[in-house]
């Protein structure tokens, strides 16, 4: 079977981030055939400016992005929405539609009851912006998730089994994508 490339990309910059500690338990969860990697380097990416040229941290970004046939963001909420370094980044991507068309699964995560209700409605519109490939089930929001984490990873069986839904459903589009060529 060939290889899927599946790349995460974490909102929250925090080595210690219940959003990289969710992206790293949706790895274990594709089949072999999957590689999933989370993006390093989102700290990396200057301001936004189209009359900027790529930079180095720039380049990397839309790279992974590019050699990757799906994208899942997992994300905090920061003030009722995204993080502003999340933000950038895939403002960094607009120009060139490195998501156009892209695969992805759209994840917030709080401690709080509404689960990051917020960021996650931001996030959609701006994947929308940017003409990702989803459908109604690539989107999740997890309330009381430090509830739902044990020394770093998520033990939670029915947000490990909403985890799943999300790895099935983007193993689907990017089927349905492949498809479409």
């Amino acid at each position: 079977m060939k290889k899927i490339n599946i790349l995460g990309i974490s909102g929250s910059l925090r080595a210690d981030s219940t959003n990289t500690i969710i992206l790293a338990s949706i790895g274990e969860l594709f089949p072999e055939h999957v590689s999933f990697k989370i993006f390093q380097g989102l700290d990396k990416i200057p301001h936004f400016s189209p009359g900027l040229d790529d930079t180095e941290g720039v380049k990397k970004f839309k790279d992974a992005i590019q050699h990757a046939a799906a994208v899942i963001i997992c994300t905090p909420e920061y003030a009722y929405g995204v993080p502003g370094t999340l933000k950038n980044a895939l403002d960094w991507t607009v120009g060139t539609g490195d998501l156009n068309q892209k695969p992805v699964a759209a994840i917030s995560a709080s401690p709080l009851n509404l689960g990051g209700d917020k960021a996650l409605a931001s996030l959609l519109l701006t994947l929308t912006a940017l003409g990702t490939n989803r459908n109604e089930s690539s989107a999740l929001s997890i309330a009381n998730v430090k509830r739902k984490i044990e020394s770093g990873k998520v033990t939670d069986p029915e947000t490990i089994a909403a985890l799943q839904a999300q790895c099935d459903n983007l193993l689907k589009l990017i089927a349905e994508s492949a498809a479409d060529f």
